[in-house]
């Protein structure tokens, strides 16, 4: 049976809020939750951007539910720190914990100030990051000179289970490239058919068999009006899309690239609707393609709201 997740996104609220979320997600009946790691927001209306880390320890010690978080390695996480994260998370709650691993983009990794690649190079990056950290999950020494260093470095606390590590993809050249490292797919809610282009894709390098991760990004209210003003107010920046993305520096900069984007245009890139019935339908289409966890993320400020109306109504149609 398919899970259904509940997104906790740093970049909206305050970790202390997120707490009370997920545990009020999991009263209401979710099966798990998924946590963003941003540095920082994606435009000022949002304005928040805790550390996903320590809350998923505070988040997974109050509640029972599992969790997945999605990362870029090799920028401002070492692999071999955001390994032993990993590693220390799964050893205090085993079995509870999935590690997306992505490619970046600049809003959180140019902080650093290393230059920021092309995306072939990003890919070429991520797929070492992920080599080094299944062999110290794996309980290996490891010293890696490439496109990342590693001197030297072993885990010395292991869980029992290492923890599942998704490639994070969006394309179907990076679907494709993720699908020859990863234990399973992490990627957006698209078009049934682009969705499926994807899926094949992963399949096609090398996923054949591994499960299947969705998030999903939309916005519900008792209006349509409400719900569309809520979507642009919070997540008018996903209507960029591409490459844009994955370029711009700061939430300013996201800010003025989506000073034209008008109310209609969020239905292009989220499921927004006033109709439960028809969030439910559009859910089942992504149950139908394969999904293990569909990861729901609500994208205005009206989280509580939320999660009692779709645990009531949305949920019982998708089990």
């Amino acid at each position: 049976m398919v899970k259904i997740g509940y997104h906790a996104s740093h970049e909206q609220f305050p970790p202390s809020e997120l707490l009370a979320l997920v545990r009020s997600a999991e009263r209401a009946g979710f099966d798990c939750a998924m946590s963003s790691d941003h540095f920082k927001p994606w435009g000022p209306a949002q304005n928040q951007s805790g550390s996903a880390w320590p809350w998923l320890g505070s988040a997974m010690a109050t509640t029972a539910l599992p969790y997945g978080i999605i990362s870029a390695p090799g920028y401002r996480y070492h692999p071999a720190i955001l390994a032993q994260n990993a590693a220390t998370l799964s050893e205090m709650f085993p079995e509870r914990l999935w590690l997306a691993l992505g490619s970046g983009q600049r809003l959180n990794e140019g902080i650093t100030g290393l230059r920021w690649p092309s995306k072939p190079e990003r890919n070429a990056r991520l797929r070492e990051c992920a080599e080094v950290i299944r062999a110290l999950m794996a309980g290996e020494t490891v010293s890696h000179h490439g496109l990342v260093t590693v001197v030297d470095a072993q885990l010395y606390t292991l869980p029992k289970s290492p923890p599942r590590l998704l490639g994070a993809a969006v394309s179907e050249a990076t679907a494709e490239a993720v699908g020859q490292w990863a234990d399973g797919l992490l990627t957006v809610s698209a078009e049934p058919d682009r969705l499926k282009r994807v899926i094949d894709a992963f399949r096609r390098g090398g996923g054949d068999g591994k499960p299947l991760f969705l998030q999903v990004g939309l916005n519900w209210a008792p209006s349509e009006e409400e719900a569309l003003a809520g979507a642009h107010e919070q997540w008018r920046y996903c209507v960029l899309g591409g490459e844009v993305n994955w370029e711009l520096a700061s939430p300013s900069d996201f800010d003025t690239a989506t000073r034209h984007v008008r109310l209609e245009d969020m239905r292009t890139s989220l499921l927004v609707s006033a109709d439960l019935g028809q969030h439910a339908a559009w859910l089942h289409e992504f149950v139908e393609l394969g999904f293990s966890e569909i990861l729901l993320h609500q994208v205005d400020r009206s989280q509580k709201r939320f999660i009692e109306s779709f645990a009531a109504s949305v949920l019982p149609q998708l089990r």
